[in-house]
């Protein structure tokens, strides 16, 4: 008897176990918490869209799930079928390869199916997506992890949509909803310190993800870029600093706009950040926690590109570059105010500020770039349906980077390339200043 053959047959097995049992207890974590999100809700804020761009929470609910019911499920199982067949047409976001869409303006229409019909569509894949991830030999497992990859982080994108969307759907009830009840800290009588700079030297710099763990495709392929010297603001710009901005009147001077910057400050009549508003002479903000006063030390949010580059161009400044930011970020630890904290909201850094440290590059808001979202050198789509995930996108949008108080920590990692329209708000988006050195 080879023994030696024996023990290799058992170790294969141990490792084919191993590897199941972990991916499947990931896909039990990350599914379990889009549902603890959800746990502050009534059944009836499940199904309202406040704008176009927000998607009820039910929906979200739902198409994480179709997500892993086209793209593994229907592959692993010829015989799966879907609880409903015109589910692959309602939950279907914009994968033209994959078929006919509802509407994206139109999902705050569907009362039906039902929210409990979704959790038991999403019971129905969590059972199928399981029995797979534990019954799987080792090669199905390589052929689709990178599948299951991209369906867990596309499922955590969509937790951070739920909070963001939640949030939005609040603001317009006059009623003022709070999502969860969190304990603010003032920070008063507490004050920041002044603002510095990092330097960074010119130079030609490397960035886009090295293939060490899981990445997006659009942070690929890892190339070289000359940099000028620059220099990064040390913290993020807060309330107080951008309310300087607002009594300067930032938002009636044309000179410090972008073109399209000023018309859309005169086409949606832009006076403040998104969820402002002024109470009895002070200003007030909509939290996920309900309406309280603005914070003069936390970091601003709900600013759009247009608006973080007017105030960058009153203080003197700019924004960063992606590459500018990525290089300035490449040897910090990932850490910060993420949605792991549960503050849910951006807060008042309590690290002592020292001399050429950057604080608050992770977490708490997405810092815009001047970037525009294009591909890398060398890029290229994945094949099939799953090349429309970011390829498709590469056009006016512009690139943040960060991640919010909304992301989760082991989402996020200095390539990581967010993208969105120059007008959007409704996103944690904050920002960094820049200079030339």
């Amino acid at each position: 008897m080879d023994t030696r053959k024996n023990t290799t047959k058992i170790k294969e097995k141990d490792q084919s176990e191993s590897i199941n049992s972990s991916f499947a207890k990931k896909y039990q974590t990350i599914r379990a918490f889009t549902e603890i999100l959800c746990k502050p809700l009534a059944i009836e804020d499940y199904v309202v869209q406040s704008m176009p761009d927000v998607s009820p929470t039910k929906w979200h609910l739902a198409h994480t799930s179709w997500f892993f019911e086209t793209f593994i499920l229907s592959k692993v199982y010829k015989k799966y079928k879907s609880p409903n067949a015109q589910y692959n047409y309602l939950f279907n976001s914009y994968y033209v390869q994959v078929g006919k869409r509802h509407s994206r303006p139109e999902r705050g229409f569907l009362s039906r199916p039902t929210v409990e019909e979704v959790y038991s569509y999403r019971q129905h894949v969590d059972q199928h997506m399981l029995e797979f991830l534990r019954q799987a030999n080792q090669a199905e497992l390589e052929e689709l992890s990178h599948v299951i990859k991209i369906g867990l982080n596309h499922e955590q994108q969509h937790q951070e949509l739920t909070l963001t969307d939640i949030k939005h759907v609040f603001s317009v009830n006059p009623l003022h909803p709070v999502y969860l009840h969190i304990k603010h800290e003032v920070s008063k009588p507490f004050t920041l310190p002044e603002m510095g700079w990092t330097s960074f030297p010119e130079g030609l710099y490397w960035i886009g993800h090295d293939g060490n763990g899981f990445a997006f495709d659009n942070e690929s392929p890892r190339h070289k870029v000359y940099l000028r010297p620059f220099k990064l603001s040390s913290r993020l710009v807060t309330n107080r600093e951008y309310l300087a901005f607002m009594e300067d009147s930032g938002y009636e001077r044309p000179e410090l706009w972008l073109s399209d910057g000023w018309f859309a400050v005169q086409e949606y009549n832009w006076i403040a950040p998104l969820y402002w508003e002024k109470q009895n002479g002070n200003w007030w903000y909509f939290t996920l926690s309900g309406m309280r006063e603005v914070d003069p030390d936390e970091p601003v949010t709900h600013v759009s590109y247009y608006e973080a580059d007017a105030y960058a161009r009153w203080r003197g400044a700019r924004l960063p570059s992606e590459s500018e930011w990525e290089i300035a970020s490449s040897n910090l630890q990932v850490k910060g105010n993420l949605v792991d904290s549960g503050n849910f909201h951006p807060v008042v850094p309590k690290e002592e500020m020292k001399n050429g440290e950057l604080l608050q590059m992770f977490g708490d808001v997405w810092e815009w770039t001047h970037s525009p979202y294009i591909p890398y050198p060398g890029f290229k789509t994945l094949p099939g349906a799953l090349g429309e995930y970011n390829g498709k996108f590469m056009c006016n949008q512009i690139v943040l980077r960060g991640g919010s108080c909304a992301t989760s920590i082991s989402h996020i990692r200095n390539t990581y390339r967010n993208f969105f329209p120059p007008n959007a708000r409704w996103q944690f988006m904050g920002i960094r200043l820049a200079q030339d050195e």
